[in-house]
C-alpha cells in the first residue's frame, strides 16, 4: 500500500489526532500554557535554588509556614524528601539540600500540599 516507509509514522501521529467519528480531537493547549507560565514566572522570581542546605533556605528566607512530613527513606533508591511550605511556593529537599522550588499555585496543584500529608 504505501511505498515508503518513513510515511507510517505520520500516518500514525494522525490517526491518533483523529477522532473515531474523523473529526480531530482537542489537543490539551490550555494546560501547555498554563505549564509554560508557571515555568516563566518560577524564572522571573527569587525561589531558592538547587544545592542549596536547609540553613540557607531559612537563613535567607525565614522559617517555613509548614514543614511537612518527610517521605521516601525505605529504600537506597527512595531518599528521605523533605517539603516546606512557604506563602508562595514549596521547597523539595533531598535529604537537607534543595532539589527543586515551586511555586505555590493551582496550575501546579500544590495549593494545599498539607493534604497529601
Amino acid at each position: 500500500m504505501f511505498k515508503h516507509r518513513h510515511s507510517l509514522p505520520l500516518l500514525a501521529a494522525l490517526a491518533i489526532s483523529v477522532g473515531a467519528a474523523g473529526y480531530a480531537v482537542p489537543q490539551p493547549a490550555q494546560a501547555d500554557n498554563m505549564l509554560i507560565h508557571r515555568v516563566q514566572q518560577e524564572k522571573g522570581m527569587n525561589l531558592p535554588t538547587r544545592g542549596m542546605s536547609m540553613a540557607q533556605v531559612e537563613q535567607r528566607y525565614g522559617a517555613p509556614q509548614h514543614k511537612l512530613s518527610p517521605r521516601g527513606g525505605d529504600a537506597k533508591k527512595h531518599p528521605v524528601i523533605n517539603r516546606w511550605e512557604y506563602a508562595n511556593f514549596i521547597v523539595y529537599f533531598e535529604h537537607d539540600h534543595v532539589i527543586h522550588s515551586v511555586l505555590n499555585t493551582p496550575a501546579g496543584n500544590n495549593t494545599n500540599p498539607a493534604a497529601t500529608n
